[in-house]
């Protein structure tokens, strides 16, 4: 990884909810007014029926300062990363649909949605038959960048939604590597690097937070009250009778939410007893004894708060619907085979002396395998890139031709042009750049 925290990150592996990692989560969960989400799977190559299973979801954790306010050290987040392979996922349920709703915990995330369609197929598949439709308060980094780009900048919004790597470089002066992220996460035990990588993606997002909150304490962003703002309020308007209040809608709604969230403390605050009473006392009991947010939080809420929604259509994958004569599965067949034989290697290549070339091998990398361009440099080969940042093929087709080069794509629509261009495509099937320059040498 490119990018250094000033203090390294307490990352917790969670593979049971019998492991001693499980009740340090819950209770972190409890203590925590910011909760950063992701989600990792392993990457399809094509389209599918069915939705890609989650391996493991991060939770990046920042406890409220009032746990201990006089210690940076207990403040700092905290990431657990939940082995969703080894996890009984119905064990897990409830506790991750109280914290996706719960109104006490702003979550935190970066184009969350299509994660939480993912997460609710894969709880489904394994026997929550409803999964998850929500998460709210919730606030998406992409949001928090806009209002910072345009109130603090003056800038127009950006028409391209920035990725987040982008948005870490420039707020927080981090280069976050993106290589791990085409990993196969289905594959255990998980890496050093892949934990680091996991750990980290959650974590920036409440770095990136913080940043915000900062801002707009200072240029007063956001506008409200809190209903934990007692300094508003004058002692002897508390005990004002009903026309009291009446003839003074201003302190009486102060009042009221005064001794609204009085209420709330007491109530919290005797939650834990509530967990002994039989069964048929308590009708359901919560899996997250909270507090209330902070008055800055709750500002914050108020004015830029958003919430994710999950639709029924959401929860389907999405099917092609192009128009046009069904084909029989035998001419689909030869057409997938002829495309798997074209990614193989067939032919001499156009720098062999047999069709007049000097023997060095020279190839075009496209914008899909870009990286590893460098790394063939590395190790003497010449390798090129394209002269657009986003040729088209034909642009790509001619630069391979005219420099008689290899185009190494990962593209599969690419390799239908093979016929003009002979021998001169070859179909990279390696994810990561280090396999992809393996690959290459080995043949």
């Amino acid at each position: 990884m490119d990018c250094t925290y000033r203090k390294p990150l307490k990352i917790h592996l969670v593979t049971s909810t019998e492991s001693p990692e499980f009740p340090h989560l819950a209770r972190a969960l409890s203590q925590s007014s910011l909760v950063g989400l992701d989600a990792e799977w392993k990457p399809q190559r094509s389209h599918q029926s069915n939705f890609p299973r989650v391996s493991l979801l991060q939770l990046a954790c920042q406890p409220r300062p009032r746990f201990n306010p006089e210690s940076d050290e207990s403040n700092a987040s905290v990431v657990f990363l939940l082995d969703l392979s080894s996890i009984p996922l119905p064990s897990i349920w409830e506790l991750l649909k109280e914290l996706f709703v719960s109104p006490d915990i702003l979550k935190l995330g970066f184009k969350f949605k299509q994660d939480l369609i993912y997460l609710s197929s894969t709880f489904c598949s394994q026997g929550c038959d409803i999964g998850f439709d929500r998460v709210e308060p919730y606030l998406d980094i992409t949001s928090i960048y806009n209002h910072l780009h345009h109130k603090q900048l003056g800038r127009k919004l950006p028409k391209e939604t920035k990725s987040l790597a982008s948005i870490c470089k420039e707020l927080l002066d981090i280069s976050l590597s993106k290589e791990l992220q085409c990993s196969d996460w289905s594959n255990r035990p998980l890496t050093e690097g892949q934990k680091n990588y996991a750990a980290i993606d959650a974590h920036c997002l409440i770095e990136i937070f913080n940043i915000f909150q900062v801002k707009v304490a200072q240029k007063g962003f956001a506008a409200g009250n809190s209903c934990s703002s007692i300094s508003e309020l004058d002692s002897s308007n508390l005990d004002l009778g009903l026309k009291g209040i009446l003839e003074k809608p201003d302190i009486g709604n102060k009042t009221v939410r005064f001794k609204l969230c009085e209420a709330l403390d007491i109530i919290r605050a005797t939650s834990y007893y509530s967990q002994c009473l039989p069964e048929e006392v308590v009708s359901r009991v919560s899996y997250l004894n909270t507090m209330p947010m902070d008055e800055s939080l709750v500002k914050i809420v108020r004015k830029y708060g958003e919430k994710i929604l999950l639709r029924e259509c959401d929860k389907a994958p999405k099917t092609s619907k192009k128009k046009g004569r069904k084909q029989s599965s035998v001419i689909v067949d030869s057409r997938e085979k002829r495309s798997d034989d074209i990614g193989d290697w067939q032919g001499p290549p156009p720098w062999d002396f047999s069709l007049g070339g000097d023997g060095y091998p020279k190839f075009l990398c496209d914008v899909m395998v870009e990286g590893l361009a460098k790394h063939l440099r590395c190790v003497g080969i010449d390798a090129a890139t394209p002269r657009s940042k986003k040729p088209e093929p034909r642009e790509l087709i001619d630069q391979t031709s005219k420099e008689k080069r290899v185009l190494l794509t990962c593209d599969a629509k690419l390799l239908r042009h093979q016929y003009l261009i002979k021998n001169q495509i070859y179909r990279v099937k390696s994810l990561l750049k280090n396999q992809q320059l393996l690959e290459k040498l080995s043949n």
